[in-house]
This record gives C-alpha cells, structure tokens and sequence, in this order.
C-alpha cells in the first residue's frame, strides 16, 4: 500500500514498448509496426533521431559497399555476434531500404555510401512519414518525447514495467514486449548518456564498461613541455590545423599492426581526426594495459628514407633549416611545427637522425578524450546475456539493439549500419516472442 496521500502514479498497457528513438530504436519500430503491432516508442529528447542527424552535418554516411567478408571484420571481436545480423540487414539492404524511402545512394570514392544530396535530414523525414503513416495492415507507431526511461517496476507476470519520467511528472507503461535501444555513452547532450547501465547491472544484467571509441587522445609533452601536452606555442598556433598527407603506424600488444595512409587534426591537447580515430582502440587498450601507447607518423609517405637522407643532407649553405625542409621536401607550418615540437636540437642538426624522425616520428598519447566527446562508444550489455533473438535472458521480454550493445566499430558506416541491423534484429526477436510469426520461422 501507498503511504496516506501518496497515490500511485499514472500507468497504461501498451502491446509494445520501444525505448530510444535512434536509429535502432526506430528500425525495431517499423519491423513490429509494419507486422501490425501496436507500438509506443519513447525518448527523452523533444525530437527523435538527434545524433542521427549530427552525423549527418559533414555529409550522411549510410554504410559501406566493401564485399561482406572485410566489411564484418570492422567489428573485430564482436563481429562474429554480429555476422549473423549483418548477413540479414548489411550494406546491400541497408541502400535498399533507403530506396524504399525514396532516398537514393551512391558509393564514393573510398567505397562509402552517401544519400545523392548528401543530408539525412529528408531520409528521417521520409522514414518518421512511414513510421507514423504505414501501408496496411501495418499500425502507426505513437511518439511519446520528452520521456526520460528511470528504471523498472513489478508489472503482472508476462509484462515488463517501465518507469518514465515526463513533463507532467512520473509514468508507468506495462508492455508486453520492450525493445531498448538507449545507445552508448557519447553525446549526452544528444540523449546517448548511459545512465541505463546501473539499473541494467542492478537486474543482473552483464555490461562491459563503456569506454570512448572513435575518439581523440592527449598527448604526452616533448622535449621542450613537461608533463603532458603541446607546448603552449604548438597550442596556440596549430590547434585545430589538419596534418595532410601523412602515414600513421602503430604496433599493438601481440604483434597486431596498424599502418594508414590519411589525415587528422592537432588540438589544444592533442590529436583527434579520422586516421586518428581508426586506430583508437587499439591505442585505448594499449593505454589500459601500459599507461601510454606511442605512434609513429611518416611526414613523407611518398618517398622512401633514402630519398628523405638525400634531400635532408643536401647542403643548405645559409639557410634556415626550415627553409632548407621547405624547400627540398614541402615541410613547413604545421608538420616543421611538429618537428620542432618533438625532437631535440642534437636530432635536429643530425641529418641522418632527421630524415629518421621525419620518416618515422613519434608521438605518444597517455589518455583517450572523456567519453562524452567521442564520437562512438565500447562496451555495453554482454553478449552472453542476449539469445539469438536479442532478448535479455535475466529480463523476459526485453530485447536490446544498437550502441548499447558490447561492439564497436570504426567510422565509415559501419557505426549505422550495426544500429540498424541490430534494430532490426530485435524487433524480429520481439515479433516472435509475441508470437507473430509462424512456428517454423521461431
């Protein structure tokens, strides 16, 4: 019983519960609506789709068109979980769908896959016209935002229930099935905070810490900076310039090697950026096991160390030796910066030991950025906790997709194309739960 004046607060029954309106959230949406269930679909933001959408701002990645063989291996570890999702829903199906919103694709130049005018703003539309307005027998899936999921409460048996917290204070739904789909940890602001993990863990749910992903590192001072850090010139004058043209290599605990060809961007602290990003968990984990983990970058990836100690040891007569660099290589700005910003002045005025450096100069990071400004997150509900419906086996009836999963992946559409495979992956789980689908598809 309540205590005298306190009365219980406002509850209703719905057949389905989708909780988060990502991209996950709204693929398992539309598989239970377009199946003719009734589904609510809940989140705690006055809009769906909100990092969707930021994603999208530089262009609207979709997936990747490299054959499905390579494109799984992005997941590392966890691409054997996720094989079996990806063969249902991967890159093919993912462009096919966007069609089927009207929204054509086509592959760049580096085999991602692109909407033609390049927005995600009218492929959501077009996708929240066929969520709210579905061709028969399909239901109309209702959008409750501004609905903050807290935790569970005791429904009858054979339901799960939901608290939320509203504008108009606090709220019971029991359902019948619940899809999760809360995302990661990275951009709070955005809704993904990973608030749910507590709650999770505390029904004896296995979860992964979540860990940055796709992010950027602070990077160890030099010769010239004690402690950690660019020294306060480097930071003033180059954050925020890209390095151009440039090859990273790094080599990981048990003989694991990373060697790119691509770009990245000095910051106040460091260094973050895409080729910065595709190595980041390799260089978190070493962190974690060592308390640092050093790159090296080749500032002239097209030509070879001798041809490097030809130019380096060609006599420079009065010049500068930025000059000299500038002249026989193309090194200046932000790349000389670098160099200056490393080496000491004996390496400097060694030929020999420069065009080393130059050619493989290195660089050590001592912590990934917080993981609120990563891009993607690792970690996440464990796989051994899920079945091959993605329903939680401590929590009967509830099913879970997307980032707050235990994967991860690089950027490139590999990110989006998991979300929505795994969204859909649940929502199918969900309609067999339910019963929905004939007994030899169970």
């Amino acid at each position: 019983m309540n205590p005298v004046g306190r009365e219980d607060p406002p509850w209703e029954a719905v057949e389905v519960a989708v909780v988060g309106g990502g991209p996950a959230g709204l693929m398992a949406a539309e598989v239970l609506g377009a199946a003719g269930r009734s589904v609510h679909l809940y989140d705690a933001m006055p809009s769906v789709g909100r990092k969707f959408l930021l994603a999208g701002k530089g262009g609207m990645n979709l997936t990747h068109a490299e054959p499905d063989a390579a494109f799984r291996t992005r997941y590392a570890e966890a691409g054997v979980a996720l094989g079996p999702w990806l063969e249902r829903f991967g890159s093919g199906a993912v462009r096919q769908w966007a069609s089927g919103l009207g929204i054509e694709t086509f592959v760049g130049s580096s085999n991602r896959v692109f909407p033609t005018d390049m927005k995600a703003a009218p492929l959501l539309r077009a996708w929240l016209q066929r969520l709210r307005h579905p061709v028969a027998p399909g239901m109309p899936v209702r959008f409750h935002m501004r609905h903050r999921w807290t935790g569970w409460w005791p429904a009858p048996a054979g339901q799960v229930g939901l608290t939320l917290r509203t504008p108009e204070g606090e709220r019971r739904v029991q359902a019948r099935a619940v899809v999760m789909a809360l995302g990661g940890g990275s951009w709070a602001r955005l809704g993904s905070d990973g608030a749910w993990v507590s709650s999770f863990a505390a029904e004896g749910v296995p979860v992964a810490p979540l860990r940055p992903s796709n992010c950027g590192f602070d990077v160890a001072g030099g010769p010239h900076t004690a402690g950690q850090g660019w020294s306060p010139f480097f930071a003033e004058r180059f954050a925020g310039q890209p390095f151009k043209a440039v090859s990273l290599r790094f080599q990981g605990d048990g003989g694991t090697v990373f060697h790119r060809r691509g770009e990245f961007v000095a910051t106040a602290t460091g260094v973050e950026g895409s080729l910065i990003y595709a190595v980041s968990a390799l260089l978190r984990e070493h962190i974690a096991c060592h308390g640092s983990a050093t790159f090296h970058l080749d500032l002239q990836p097209d030509r070879s160390l001798e041809q490097v100690q030809q130019q380096v040891a060609h006599p420079r007569g009065s010049r500068s030796l930025s000059s000299h660099l500038k002249s026989r290589l193309g090194i200046d700005g932000i790349r000389m910066a670098l160099l200056n910003e490393r080496l000491d002045k004996a390496t400097l005025h060694d030929p020999a030991a420069l065009a080393r450096a130059i050619k493989a100069l290195p660089v050590t990071v001592l912590t990934p950025r917080p993981l609120d400004e990563a891009i993607s997150s690792a970690g996440g509900v464990r796989w051994a906790a899920l079945d091959d419906g993605l329903m939680l086996r401590p929590l009967p009836g509830v099913f879970c997709a997307g980032e707050m999963l235990d994967w991860e992946a690089p950027t490139g559409g590999y990110l989006l194309t998991a979300c929505l495979a795994t969204g859909r992956a649940a929502g199918e789980g969900a309609l067999r739960y339910l019963g929905a689908l004939p007994m030899a598809d169970r």
